[in-house]
């Protein structure tokens, strides 16, 4: 044999070897995700509005609230413990963003956050909501100032946890591969590496996401935390970052005009977004916002139950009083 057919040989060996680990990884990519779906079904139900199908889970009467999850999170991450004692007060409706747990997001539709908040104002719409207060947390908490810019008339408050509120100087590594820029070579990772370097990683990840505060041990099922390791949702939740990034430069501007009452909990020991650069700045600009600072990290609506609850209570003893009965808390 020539060395010319030598190394065609070769190479198609290596070609073979690396599309069989490509299938290898998509076959054990696909049954992780088929697992966790029928493992975990949605609790709610399902609203239709322009751009996406979301997956709504309404519990308790009252003054409406609106809880809105962050980056790769859906709303499990409130029903861990929030909802449920806030339900005694509130008509609370929880949403899994579009692309989010069991929502969908319309092919073609933009992810950025106006059109984010476009979605939750047609749900509002849907769902007879009078001027909820609109509790985000994260990237949700852009997305509920995105909502409260566009559509003033239809929110009343903001409680917003951890919220981000400014371009971050870094992307945080946590989310690192949902910056590829490319969306094939975004897919490509979805559907081959994410899953099992995700599962091998885990404890350095929940670190970050969590720390200071310890990962309860229930969260992947209780929080909803194995609904992230699904390849739609990843793809969903690079739209929702690379989005984001593109359009919250523009809507720093209009903070001045809102004139609704904005609260801030944050995290002092935040390992994914800055109290200071994110809280602070945001408070700086809106007239009559409050910052509060507590012990612990970013998730602070699973980490800190009791504090997250309160803070929502208090932001909505904030709001002025409407046609409707203001809660009353015992």
């Amino acid at each position: 044999m020539t060395v010319a057919v030598v190394t065609l040989v070769v190479l198609a060996a290596l070609l073979a070897l690396v599309l069989l680990s490509c299938a290898a990884l998509w076959l054990y990519t696909w049954r992780t995700a088929r697992r966790i779906e029928a493992a975990m079904p949605p609790s709610g139900r399902f609203v239709d509005v322009p751009g996406a199908r979301l997956h709504v889970v309404e519990r308790g009467q009252g003054p409406a609230l609106l809880l809105v999850h962050g980056l790769s999170g859906q709303l499990e991450n409130f029903g861990y413990g929030m909802i449920a004692p806030l339900a005694e007060h509130f008509r609370v409706i929880a949403v899994d963003r579009p692309g989010a747990g069991h929502s969908t997001r319309t092919p073609g539709s933009a992810a950025d956050l106006p059109a984010q908040a476009d979605a939750l104002a047609a749900l509002c719409d849907r769902l007879g909501l009078e001027r909820p207060l609109v509790t985000g947390h994260s990237l949700g908490g852009a997305i509920a100032l995105a909502l409260a810019v566009r559509h003033p008339e239809r929110v009343g408050g903001l409680a917003l946890i951890a919220p981000l509120t400014h371009p971050p100087r870094q992307i945080s590594p946590v989310f690192r591969a949902m910056t590829v820029p490319r969306a094939w070579q975004r897919r490509l990772l979805a559907w081959t590496l994410v899953v099992p370097m995700s599962i091998r990683h885990r404890a350095e990840v929940m670190d970050i996401v969590f720390g200071p505060d310890p990962v309860p041990d229930d969260f992947p099922t209780r929080g909803g935390g194995l609904l992230a390791l699904r390849p739609r949702h990843f793809l969903a939740a690079s739209e929702d970052l690379l989005g984001a990034a593109q359009s919250l430069p523009a809507l720093l501007r209009h903070y001045g005009t809102l004139r609704v009452p904005v609260s801030v909990l944050y995290g002092r020991d935040d390992r994914i977004l800055d109290f200071a650069e994110h809280g602070e700045a945001l408070v700086a600009k809106v007239p009559g916002a409050t910052l509060t600072l507590v012990s612990g990290g970013h998730m602070l609506p699973v980490t800190a139950i009791a504090a997250s609850v309160d803070f929502v209570r208090a932001a909505a003893a904030r709001m002025p009083v409407s046609a409707s009965q203001p809660p009353q808390f015992a």
